[in-house]
Formats: structure tokens, C-alpha cells, sequence
């Protein structure tokens, strides 16, 4: 990966953690914002079933990993009105977010 690109890494907790319908209809509302410009990438996921270890969190119930070519585009996405609208229908589902930006060296 080229220097200088930003990472935007996003990890939700459900406010019904058991609930398939409710993580899928998160997944499925993530999904949709594959298509705003300034997305080079987008990748949803669930927990993996990895060794259990004290450095390793698996209490999150979906992330997604979003890369961008600059802080420019990562600040349009945020402004983007399907990511207003995004939050807006799903914000309900979640009870907790961390959000982790990196830039590449």
C-alpha cells in the first residue's frame, strides 16, 4: 500500500448483540457506502474465530475497514449525505462505536 493513505477502521456493538437481523441489516446499511466517491475500498466483517488472547478484543459484533487516498476524501466521506443517511437509519442499532484512523507510512 502506498504511503500517505488513510485507513478508516469503524467497530460497532449492537444494542440487541444476539440479534442476526439487526447485525445484518448494519452489514447491509455498510455496504451501501462502497459507492461514495473517494472510496477506494471497503470491507465488512464479523468477529473471527481466532485463539482467544488477553491483546485480542472480539467483543465487537461488525467493523469495517474503509481506505482512502487522502485526509481529503476520507473528510468528503464524512460529509457525504449516504453517510448522513447511513447513520440515520442505522444509528439505532448500535450501542457503542470506536473508530480508529490510520495514515500509511
Amino acid at each position: 500500500m502506498a504511503a500517505n493513505k488513510i485507513i478508516h477502521q469503524v467497530f460497532f456493538w449492537l444494542q440487541q448483540p444476539t440479534s442476526v437481523e439487526d447485525r445484518d441489516a448494519l452489514i447491509a446499511g455498510l455496504r451501501r457506502l462502497a459507492v461514495i466517491d473517494g472510496v477506494r475500498s471497503l470491507e465488512v466483517g464479523v468477529p473471527a474465530s481466532t485463539e482467544q488472547r488477553d491483546v485480542v478484543d472480539s467483543s465487537f459484533a461488525v467493523s469495517e475497514t474503509m481506505i482512502f487516498d487522502s485526509l481529503e476524501d476520507q473528510a468528503a466521506y464524512q460529509d457525504h449525505p449516504l453517510h448522513h443517511q447511513f447513520i440515520d437509519e442505522c444509528g439505532h442499532l448500535w450501542s457503542k462505536v470506536l473508530v480508529y484512523d490510520v495514515v500509511t507510512q
